[in-house]
Parts: C-alpha cells; structure tokens; sequence
C-alpha cells in the first residue's frame, strides 16, 4: 500500500496503489530502455491511427507546440510523416511511417525483455502477469472512447 493512503475501502486503496505502481514501472522501464524521444507518439499513432497534432496534443497532455516540435523530430527521423486529410487538404494527419513501426517494436520488446527480467527476479509468473495485464486491458476498454475516424476530426487541427 502507498504510504498515506489506507482507507477503510480496499478496493479503492488496491486502485490507488496500481495506479501508482503502474507508473513508476513505466517510468523504471523508459530509464533502463532510453526510449527514444516521441516513443509515446508512436504509441499514440499505433493505438489511435492517423490523427492531426492537435489531437495527439490532448491525447498526450501537452500544448500543441510542443507536440508540433515533437513530430517535426519524428518527421526528421522518418519515424512518421505528415500527409493531407481526406476530405481537407488544408488539414495534415500524423501517421505511422513503416521505420516507425520498426522502431516501436524494437522499443516494445526491449520493454518487454526488461519487464520480463523484473518478473523473474520478483519471484512472480507468467500466470501474474496475464492476471494484470488482463485487468488493466479491461479497465482501458471500459474507459476509452472508440478512436474518432480521422474525416471526423475536428478542423482546428489544420497545420499551415
């Protein structure tokens, strides 16, 4: 349990500590991996598919500049390219380039090599980690809108 959390409801102390742990796994994870910088865009595209800056700005919680600046080095790296909306041309979408799939599957399965090490040395199984990854898929798929069709986009996401 987080220190400073308890509460007489299990329920709602477990979340709060998965939550918690959840994160410092992720962030334990980019500090052993060196993920490169924009891996979350990456994952972003993959999960959501083609969408425009503005909306990768939300989806990540950042200003939309700063997500500008963050394509534009994955647009130099060739791990994704800017093409016209369908339907818009005044508007770009972000998209996945196929050495940006390279890259974000090389990166996954480094994680994927150190989380599994993490879980060998902690004494747990494959069995728990089934266990959790079923849970937060679970929760993700409760907690997630169906991705919006990039011709359903809202048109402030024009880029000039």
């Amino acid at each position: 349990m987080v220190e400073g959390m308890a509460s007489d409801d299990p329920l709602r102390d477990h979340s709060s500590d998965l939550v918690v742990y959840a994160a410092r796994l992720i962030r334990t994870v980019r500090r052993r991996n060196d993920l490169p910088p924009g891996f979350r865009v990456l994952s972003m595209l993959d999960e959501h598919g083609d969408i425009g800056v503005t909306r990768l700005a939300e989806l990540d919680g950042c200003s939309q500049p700063t997500m500008s600046a963050t394509v534009t080095g994955l647009v130099d790296r060739g791990w994704v390219a800017k093409r016209p909306r369908p339907g818009d041309a005044r508007a770009a979408d972000v998209h996945l380039t196929d050495a940006g799939r390279t890259e974000l599957t090389r990166a996954r399965s480094a994680n994927a090599a150190t989380v599994a090490a993490l879980v060998a040395a902690s004494g747990h199984t494959a069995d728990n980690v089934a266990t959790a990854v079923a849970v937060l898929r679970d929760l993700l798929a409760a907690t997630e809108p169906a991705p919006v069709p990039a011709s359903l986009h809202p048109l402030d996401e024009r880029t000039s």
